[in-house]
This record gives structure tokens, C-alpha cells and sequence, in this order.
């Protein structure tokens, strides 16, 4: 008999699935894997030699390639990951071959307000406490590779500072002059700690470092992580990492990983990391895990390695874009198929009747508040008014050459009337459209999902990206705002406009690829202006240029890359029993 998530938390849920997944054996016997391609790491957890695997089956065709976007979340999130399980789940009932790919969970977001990242109900990941915790290492990896780079950097500052020129020789080093004020760099850690946003270091004295201003950041916003995401091989890899500009000398000239002599052993630090990881569903289907970059200042997308590795594995690959279609999806289309040379045959827009309240003028929704009774009563006409973000996304999605599928990820307070208000909308604007009931009924309730996507997957489609590869980087900012945002503008501050100048006037930047940051609250840049706001302009008034990952990230808006944790955080119910080890409440 199935547990009921309503009665049973998602960890007790999980951990009583684990009681009977499936063996590793088991799971590479399904992949048809040969000996050496599974890499076993404990008992539950393995990564897959992606090198060996791709190369063998170079020739194999490549699965259908399904995307999982939403609409404008609410800041409790619509259950993406959980859909996208949801529908791994159900496409396995179906009897398809089936691959779920995923990023990995942040500890910072997982022990404070949002909780882990592996599904919830009965659509989860599992094993849920190493997928939360630790998973097999891949973010300490890039965590120390990060500091690594910071420690040699910070190192040199001090040694040259302390040092002539002279001695610096003897110790077969040049000066690199390098500039306090232009680091851009900052450390990081995993965790939620706005206290380290802003620190100075190297107190003391000359034996304890430069004194300067300095700070920290999460991993996952980590340039690092981004390039684990977009890499295509270990040389790629390996190259990027040698492109990082950490700092400018004083004559304003790139200090980078290379200059430092520090790039490859940053590199050796992510060898094992280079590989995805694969976990199960609670039906026992394969999902890899793999790489977790902010969806905001990053690619916001699981690695092209996992995707192309199991592309050639399975018949049907599921991923999820981080965040709604105005920048998850966008990002997924423009940059991580550009990449990769993946094109998708589906794309699913999750939605949920909580949202659409919300942005047809229902109450504040805000994490550790009670939902107002306006969302577990009936009100078509919230839910209808609310249907204008959907259409936009829907709309979005469309530009891209492919009819969408609107999934109602379902809720047990959604009435028939309200659910009808949204297939008629999804209707209208030229989506397919499905309830799933996988949170409440795991593969069962997903089924009918699944049988929508593989409509939509034997459709034809006229995928293309939004703007050629040739596009100045204002002009694609522009078509992005007022195509996909709905922005009737944009307008520069005199820095971004600087920098652009010197960007678009530099052949060498013609080819990297235009990573769009604002929230995720709004199409607009504002959260507060929700559903489908109009007669807006986009302000851009910095831009980041990552050089590994190959990125021009324009800001619009402010954007913090330490989140805080909050006064109600989800580690103060995580412990251990210490009888077993089982972690429980987590999740």
C-alpha cells in the first residue's frame, strides 16, 4: 500500500523506499552498461564514466529530449523537480526507457527555508540524506578547487607585497602587480552566510596576508560550477579553468588562474567531479545528478555531460531549467542547447493553481507563513486573471519553434472548476495540457503526463534559437526583454554601456554566450510586479564577464551571491537517530 504524503513527511517516505531500491548492479544492467562504466561509491550512490560510456556509444541515435520549465514561482516553488520526477516516474510505467537528469542540491538552500532539492511526495530521488548531504563529493570539489585558487591568489598578493623584485626572482617569480580593489574573486562555502558577504582578511601582519576587502559566496554561484555545467570534456574543462580571471594589475591587465600556475592543479581537484552521478527514483527509474549553478547569475541547468550521457543510454531524457521559462527555459534554449547541440522534442510549463492565484491578485505568498485561506478555496476568477503569466510563458516557449504542455502540477484543494480555467487556457494559446497527481500518486498519477509528452515528443517542431549566434550582446538583452519579458525597454547605466563598448568591439568575446540575471519573482526585474506586467523597462546596470565558463551575465537589478538564512531555517528539525545513523527530517 502506498504511503499517503498528506499524513507522511517526504523524508519517512524516502527512507522507507530505500528499504527496497534497486541495486547498483541492477540499475547498470538496465543502462546496458559494460564493465568499468559503472563507478560504484558506497552501496546506494555511483558516478558513470561518461568518457567510456559516450565513446562507445558514439554512434548510438540520441533519446528524446524533454525540458521541464514553469511558470513565475511563488517564493515556495511549483514543484519543477518534483514533475520532473513525476515524470520519470510515469514514463516508467509506460514501460519507456527513461533518464531523469538533475542539479545537485545546495546545503545552504536544503538546511534553510526551501528544503531539499530531490522531488517531494512520492515523485522523489533517493537516497535522499546523501543527495542532500554530501552526494560524492562534487561541491567540496568545487569548493576547494575555488579556494584553491583564492589561497594562491591571496598568497601572491602577500609575497609581492613583502618582497622585492630580487627575491621574488630567486623564487622564479615575476610581479604581476596585481590590484587590491580588482579582485574579483571571493571565497566560498556551501551554506547560507550573509555575515560573510563583506570581510576584511589578512589582519595581523605581514606574515598573515595583505590586509584587503574580501568576502564569500556560495558554492553553486561559483564561476567553477558553472564551467563543471557547460564542459564538454575533461580538455575542455581543463581549458576553461586556465581562462578564470581572478584579478587585474594595476595597469588593468586579466590576472588568471594560468598566470598563477594554479589552473591545473584546480583541474586535478575536479577530475572524479567531471563524472555524473546516478541515484533512483522511489520506482527504482535512473537519475543523474550532476553539477548545481545558480539559475539567477549562472546557467541555472544540470551539466551537458549528464544530459549527452544519457541521451545515449535511454530512449527519453527528462531535465529540468532552474526557475520559470523567462530565464530557466530561456537559458536551457539559447545557451545549454547551443552548447551542447541537444535540441529538445518537448517542453512541459509547470504550473500550479496556487501560482496563478497569486498572480491574479491573491494575498502575499511567503515561506514559513501559513497559506491565506484564498488558496484552498475555490476562486476561478483569481485563477483565470492568473492565466495571463501562464499564456506568457506558453507564448515564450512557443517562440522557440515548439507547442508546449501545461502540466497542473495538482494539489488536493484544486477544484474542477479551477482546473478547468486553466486547460482552457492552455487550450486557447496552443498548449497541450495535463493534471498530474505525482506528489499524492507517484508513477500512477503522472501517467496520463506522460502519455501527453510522448504526443508532443512524435509532434514536428521548428526548433531554433531566439537570435543568431552572430547578435551583439545589447541586441540579444533587447530581444530577450521585449520579446520574452515583456519589457517595453531597456536602458543602460554609463558602467554597463563602458563595458559593453569594449566587449562588442573585441572579437574574442563574439562567441560567448549572453547569461541573463533579474529575479525569478517577476517576468520583470522587480518581484513585486507579478502575473504579466507592462509598459516596463529592463535596467541593466553592471555586467559580470566569466571567462572559464564563457558567459557575459548583464545585472539587472541587484543580485546577492551569498544568500542569507532565514529565522526559521530546516536545520533546527534535522538530527540523527543515533542508534541507526538515519538522518531524518530532512527534506
Amino acid at each position: 500500500m502506498k504511503p499517503d504524503p498528506t499524513k507522511t513527511k517526504g523524508w519517512q517516505i524516502a527512507h522507507e523506499a530505500e528499504k527496497r531500491m534497486k541495486s547498483l548492479e541492477s540499475l547498470a544492467n538496465e543502462l546496458g552498461l559494460q564493465y568499468g562504466e559503472l563507478l560504484p561509491m558506497g552501496h546506494q550512490l555511483a558516478k558513470l564514466d561518461q568518457k567510456k560510456i559516450r565513446r562507445r556509444l558514439a554512434s548510438t541515435p540520441e533519446a528524446k529530449y524533454i525540458d521541464v520549465t514553469a511558470i513565475t514561482p511563488t517564493p515556495l516553488g511549483e514543484g519543477k523537480t518534483t514533475t520532473t520526477i513525476g515524470l520519470v516516474q510515469g514514463l516508467g510505467k509506460l514501460k519507456k526507457k527513461v533518464i531523469g537528469t538533475i542539479r545537485q542540491s545546495s546545503a545552504g538552500p536544503t538546511f534553510n527555508i526551501k528544503g531539499a532539492g530531490a522531488g517531494g511526495g512520492l515523485a522523489q530521488a533517493i537516497p535522499i540524506t546523501p543527495l542532500c548531504i554530501r552526494l560524492t563529493g562534487d561541491i567540496e570539489a568545487i569548493t576547494n578547487a575555488h579556494n584553491l585558487a583564492m589561497t594562491a591568489l591571496t598568497a601572491r598578493m602577500q609575497h609581492e607585497h613583502n618582497y622585492d623584485d630580487a627575491t621574488l626572482a630567486k623564487r622564479n617569480l615575476k610581479r604581476l602587480d596585481i590590484d587590491p580593489g580588482k579582485v574579483q574573486w571571493k571565497w566560498v562555502l556551501d551554506f547560507c552566510a550573509q555575515s560573510l558577504r563583506n570581510i576584511t582578511i589578512g589582519q595581523g601582519g605581514p606574515k598573515d596576508g595583505l590586509e584587503m576587502q574580501s568576502g564569500a559566496q556560495i558554492t553553486a554561484s561559483s564561476e567553477l560550477m558553472a564551467i563543471l555545467s557547460v564542459a564538454t570534456d575533461l580538455e575542455d574543462l581543463r581549458e576553461r579553468v586556465s581562462k578564470i580571471v581572478l584579478a587585474y594589475d594595476r595597469n588593468g591587465n586579466k590576472v588568471t588562474t594560468a598566470d598563477l600556475e594554479v589552473d591545473g592543479a584546480m583541474t586535478a581537484w575536479l577530475v572524479d567531479a567531471l563524472n555524473p552521478n546516478l541515484v533512483q527514483t522511489l520506482e527504482g527509474q535512473p537519475m543523474l545528478v550532476h553539477a548545481g549553478p545558480f539559475a539567477n547569475i549562472a546557467i541555472g541547468q544540470n551539466s551537458i555531460i549528464a544530459d549527452k550521457t544519457a541521451s545515449k543510454l535511454a530512449d527519453y531524457v527528462v531535465t529540468e531549467s532552474g526557475f520559470g521559462a523567462d530565464i530557466g527555459f530561456e537559458k536551457f534554449w539559447n545557451l545549454k542547447c547551443r552548447m551542447s547541440g541537444l535540441k529538445p522534442d518537448a517542453v512541459v510549463i509547470v504550473a500550479t493553481i496556487r501560482a496563478l492565484k497569486m498572480h491574479g491578485g491573491g494575498p502575499a505568498v511567503k515561506p514559513g507563513k501559513a497559506l491565506d485561506s484564498t488558496y484552498t478555496e475555490e476562486n476561478t476568477d483569481l485563477v483565470a486573471r492568473g492565466c495571463e503569466n501562464l499564456i506568457a510563458h506558453i507564448e515564450t516557449v512557443k517562440k522557440s519553434g515548439i507547442k508546449p504542455v501545461v502540466c497542473l502540477n495538482h494539489y488536493y484543494t484544486d477544484t474542477e472548476a479551477e482546473i478547468e480555467v486553466v486547460r482552457r487556457a492552455a487550450g486557447e494559446n496552443g498548449a497541450l495540457f495535463s493534471v498530474s497527481k505525482h506528489w499524492l500518486e507517484g508513477g500512477d498519477g503522472a501517467m496520463n503526463l506522460a502519455e501527453t509528452v510522448l504526443e508532443a515528443c512524435e509532434a514536428p517542431n521548428e526548433f531554433d534559437y531566439l537570435y543568431p549566434d552572430e547578435t551583439p550582446f545589447r541586441k540579444r538583452i533587447e530581444t530577450i526583454a521585449t520579446q520574452l519579458y515583456g519589457a517595453a525597454d531597456v536602458e543602460y547605466e554609463p558602467a554597463a554601456i563602458e563595458k559593453f563598448e569594449k566587449l562588442e568591439a573585441d572579437p574574442y568575446y563574439k562567441d560567448f554566450g549572453l547569461c541573463m540575471v533579474k529575479t525569478h519573482l517577476s517576468l520583470s526585474h522587480d518581484p513585486s510586479l507579478k502575473n504579466r506586467p507592462a509598459g516596463w523597462t529592463l535596467p541593466i546596470r553592471d555586467i559580470y564577464v566569466y571567462e572559464g565558463a564563457r558567459l557575459v551575465v548583464p545585472l539587472a537589478g541587484g543580485i546577492k551571491l551569498m544568500p542569507g538564512t532565514g529565522s526559521d531555517p530546516a536545520y533546527r528539525r534535522i538530527d540523527v537517530d543515533t542508534e541507526t545513523g538515519e538522518v531524518y527530517g530532512i527534506g
